[in-house]
């Protein structure tokens, strides 16, 4: 099977792109659970959340786009088919959705909170900031860090990955860079790009937007799987480099990021409290950032 990572085109267990590991056989094993994430640099959880909060929440999000007129007129709208040439639609960080009731249900669930609770094994806190996403025809998520954005609190945050109904690899889903968190071969990476902040250096956040580039280069390979349901989620640490398959379908993919992490720990202001300010240079004058080749030439990766 042929996957579009990007621009490329992968074949699934070939020597570039293999499956995810999921993690339920050791769910309630949370000491087991640490030392996966220590081993794999991800926990790829099947139906975590219950799955009718999913699609409660999924409904939601859908009709709201329908009324922003983003959804093709006389189809279903839980489908989500996009008009022709249908891009994203804007709603990271957009309380009056992404703080609607039906949402925060999924993306502030108990069932997360209780699984933190338990893995973290302190009271977890989660940003108040919301990463809801409708990713259109033809758009991906190039490889990148998480840190890169939300490096100034916690060194134990972790993203957890929604998506908001079942997600058929070929609109869009997640994929990990194995190896990425701790192989000596990405030690520069996580000590030049890794350290960056994008508000701090005005640099771009994508390290890559060729997948095979890094794998060429770095080693390891693409993970995914052709199929997220709901009330699944992917938990993984700041370092793990990750990016998504691309949308060749015409239906938005729907998904949220949320952090969580300690409670007690620092926390990144940027992503908190009753209107967060979010990325305050990096949007503000995107002509005037670093471009990421022009970074990795000077940091010699």
């Amino acid at each position: 099977m042929l996957v579009k990572l990007g621009k490329r085109e992968l074949e699934l267990g070939g020597p570039y792109l293999g499956e995810l590991r999921e993690s339920n056989d050791i769910l309630t094993d949370y000491p087991a659970l640490r030392q996966r994430m220590a081993e794999d640099g991800y926990l790829l959880l099947r139906g975590l959340i219950d799955p009718g909060k999913v699609q409660q929440a999924r409904r939601t999000i859908m009709s709201f786009m329908d009324e922003q007129g983003a959804l093709t007129p006389g189809t279903p709208v839980l489908e989500g088919v996009m008009p022709r040439g249908g891009k994203s639609v804007g709603m990271m960080g957009r309380k009056g959705i992404t703080h609607h009731p039906d949402v925060l249900a999924v993306l502030e669930s108990q069932e997360l909170f209780d699984f933190f609770r338990a893995f973290l094994a302190e009271t977890p806190l989660t940003f108040d900031y919301k990463w809801l996403r409708a990713v259109g025809h033809e758009e991906f998520t190039g490889s990148h860090y998480d840190v890169v954005y939300m490096g100034r609190g916690s060194e134990r945050l972790y993203t957890t990955w929604v998506p908001m109904g079942d997600t058929p690899l070929e609109q869009g889903v997640l994929a990990m860079c194995e190896g990425s968190h701790n192989h000596p071969s990405f030690e520069k990476i996580r000590r030049t790009y890794g350290r960056m902040d994008v508000d701090r250096d005005r640099v771009q956040g994508w390290f890559s937007d060729d997948p095979l580039e890094i794998i060429q280069k770095y080693g390891g390979r693409w993970l995914t799987t052709p199929c997220f349901r709901a009330g699944d989620v992917m938990i993984f640490g700041m370092y793990m480099m990750h990016a998504s398959t691309t949308n060749t379908t015409n239906r938005f993919r729907l998904s949220a990021d949320v952090r969580y992490q300690p409670a007690a720990d620092p926390v990144d202001d940027r992503w908190v409290g009753d209107n967060p300010i979010g990325h305050y240079a990096w949007f503000s004058e995107p002509e005037k950032n670093v471009p990421m080749t022009a970074a990795r030439a000077q940091w010699g990766v």
